[in-house]
């Protein structure tokens, strides 16, 4: 994606402005490339500064400035293409220019793609909270640390092949229903990757921990995932099978047929 659509598209996320179709676009991006996760990390850390920030007058000549600079942008991209200074547009540019003026942020983000400290920073930061999280994933921790673990993944913006993996083995595997909920909780974040999806799909066919079959049907359907309509065939003609899960997977088979 062109970097300055992204970024434009990474502040209206930040703010909660987008539409539903320009968020999915946003969150496929991040869910499938590293550098726009680092791109929105430093966005959002400037954006909640400029939150922070006490407001700041400018001067008459900054602003007359400003709006000069403006009004030649937009009668040089013609009068149709004023909607590319969206309010939340202005208002950051604004803000980022008063503080770079005043001496308190310089570049906000870098177009550069060399690693600097700050990148070094962060992705050591992000590996530290992986290792945190693999740890309280692991049997061997008690079940309330291991809900917390699967709580840490809830947060990350992306979740890489190792993370996954054991959440998914915490989803099928561990033997406390919360901690099965908690995993299942963070991987339904990620159900766009395929990778999740199909651990999600190949789950259902082997769970056997009824809440954790109410909530996963519930996520199946919610996905329209139609592959699982056999399995939810089997469900409901498993008589062994619970009947408050039957009751779901037969609501299931009518809402994805």
């Amino acid at each position: 994606m062109d970097k300055d659509k992204l970024e434009s598209l990474l502040i209206g996320y930040i703010d909660g402005t987008l539409t539903d179709t320009d968020r999915l676009i946003v969150e496929q991006e991040l869910a499938q490339h590293e550098t726009s996760c680092l791109v929105y990390e430093q966005l959002k850390t400037v954006v909640q500064a400029m939150h922070n920030s006490p407001p700041v007058e400018p001067s008459g000549r900054l602003k007359t400035s400003f709006d000069q600079v403006l009004k030649e942008e937009v009668e040089r991209n013609g009068k149709n293409k004023t909607a590319f200074f969206h309010p939340t547009i202005y208002r950051v540019a604004a803000s980022v220019t008063l503080l770079m003026i005043a001496g308190g942020i310089g570049f906000w983000i870098s177009r550069q793609q060399q690693p600097n400290a700050e990148l070094e920073a962060m992705r050591k930061e992000v590996q530290a909270t992986k290792m945190m999280l693999m740890t309280m994933l692991e049997n061997n921790q008690s079940a309330s640390q291991r809900v917390q673990g699967a709580n840490v993944a809830y947060t990350l913006v992306k979740a890489d092949d190792e993370i996954v993996q054991a959440l998914v083995s915490a989803l099928n595997e561990d033997p406390n229903t919360n901690v099965r909920l908690a995993a299942l909780d963070a991987l339904s974040k990620f159900h766009q990757d395929p990778a999740v999806r199909s651990a999600l799909i190949k789950s259902l066919r082997v769970q056997t921990d009824p809440s954790v079959q109410l909530v996963l049907i519930q996520l199946m359907v919610s996905m329209k995932e139609k592959s699982v309509i056999r399995d939810l065939e089997e469900i409901v003609g498993d008589e062994g099978t619970l009947k408050a899960v039957k009751d779901e997977a037969y609501k299931g088979l009518l809402k994805l047929t």
